[in-house]
């Protein structure tokens, strides 16, 4: 669905820039937003990169496996049905420390593979268990402490002060984060009583 309403506006945006003369404005504009997309995926690669290596050197020196000790009480709370031991652990709280250093990149690879092991949980099931909606709640919401992605685009676009956003981010983060919370447990205490 999302396609069609890129490919409508695409096509909106150039018939009407036909009709009313401004194809050259169109044309200039769509030739400087491509080159200023490669720019911009460029910088973003290279801190998807430096960001990723960093959380494998913490994987590879044992601060993950602290940090996932840490999250153990809070994993319990909000993954009540998943196995102690089970590495899908491992997965949601690594991801859980990537998004909370504001490293949403980083954090996929991890998400995909937490994403996966639940599914394996779920009985390969096409229906999602309230583990599976739990975690991505909580990873869209994301808590994050430093805002790595925010700050290089506004870095990118010459903001004057790109570090200016972390308060309201902290506290927007925050809040989403403890709303999505809420909103699991009351949703899985619902459907376990249905």
């Amino acid at each position: 669905m999302l396609n069609y309403l890129w490919a409508f506006m695409i096509l909106g945006g150039i018939i009407y820039g036909t009709l009313t003369g401004n194809i050259a404005s169109v044309t200039t504009v769509t030739l400087d937003s491509s080159k200023e997309a490669v720019t911009l995926c460029i910088t973003m690669l290279g801190i998807m990169s430096l960001w990723t290596g960093l959380m494998q050197v913490a994987k590879a020196v044992g601060i993950i496996d602290r940090l996932t000790k840490l999250l153990r009480p809070v994993l319990k709370l909000l993954f009540p049905d998943i196995p102690k031991g089970h590495v899908v652990n491992e997965y949601i709280a690594s991801n859980m420390i990537a998004n909370l250093l504001g490293l949403g990149w980083a954090a996929t690879p991890m998400g995909l593979k937490a994403m996966g092991e639940l599914k394996k949980l779920n009985h390969d099931s096409d229906i999602a268990s309230s583990d599976m909606c739990t975690f991505l709640i909580i990873n869209i919401s994301s808590l994050q402490l430093i805002p790595v992605n925010i700050i290089a685009y506004r870095t990118q676009y010459q903001s004057v002060n790109p570090t200016q956003i972390l308060g309201a981010a902290i506290v927007t983060t925050c809040f989403s984060t403890m709303v999505g919370v809420v909103f699991s447990i009351i949703a899985r205490k619902v459907s376990r009583k249905g």
